[in-house]
Formats: structure tokens, C-alpha cells, sequence
């Protein structure tokens, strides 16, 4: 069986390239260990896209290994929606209007 296609919102790709340019302007090369570690996340996504925490009906969370960062993301009939890859520490609304404007 074929993984499920991850497609992401413009604002949780936004978020990625993001958090990918301030890690590399903390320390060169952090980014991209953080941008592996998401990769890594989303293929866990994929593989087992109902066992993360489920933060509603159809949202789950899948936390990242080695930053303090989830993958927020909605599974569809036919693809994995990522709707914020979200720092732990900020406010869940960041990620819940935006669930209301794709539903």
C-alpha cells in the first residue's frame, strides 16, 4: 500500500522555512538538521497517521524528536494535511483558525 500524499498548508510551509532560516542564523547548518527532522516526522505521519495525538475529531500532533515542535495535520480520504509545524509553546488558536477556514 502506497503512503498517503502530505500536502501543507501555504502558512505551515511558511512556518517551516521560517524556523529552518532562524535555527541557521542561530547556528549554521541547525536548520537543516531541523528541516531532516521533520522530513523524519512526516514519514512517521505517514506510516501511522492515527496513532499521534489526537487533538480533535480529525486533527492529530505528531511531536518531533530533538526540537520542541509538532506537526499539526488532518488526515483526508486521500492525503495528510499539515496545518501548522507549530512551536509547543504557543497558543493552540494559532492552529485552530486555520482548521475552521479548510473545513
Amino acid at each position: 500500500m502506497m503512503p498517503p500524499e502530505i500536502h501543507f498548508l501555504i502558512v505551515a510551509e511558511q512556518e517551516l522555512i521560517e524556523t529552518v532560516r532562524y535555527y541557521n542564523s542561530q547556528c549554521p547548518g541547525l536548520g537543516f538538521e531541523f528541516a531532516a527532522e521533520v522530513i523524519h516526522t512526516l514519514a512517521r505521519i505517514a506510516k501511522y497517521p492515527l496513532a499521534w495525538y489526537q487533538l480533535s475529531a480529525r486533527t492529530h500532533r505528531c511531536r518531533t524528536n530533538r526540537f520542541p515542535y509538532g506537526i499539526i495535520y488532518q488526515m483526508r480520504k486521500d492525503c495528510i494535511i499539515i496545518i501548522a509545524v507549530m512551536h509547543l509553546h504557543r497558543k493552540p488558536e494559532t492552529w485552530q483558525k486555520r482548521i475552521k477556514k479548510i473545513e
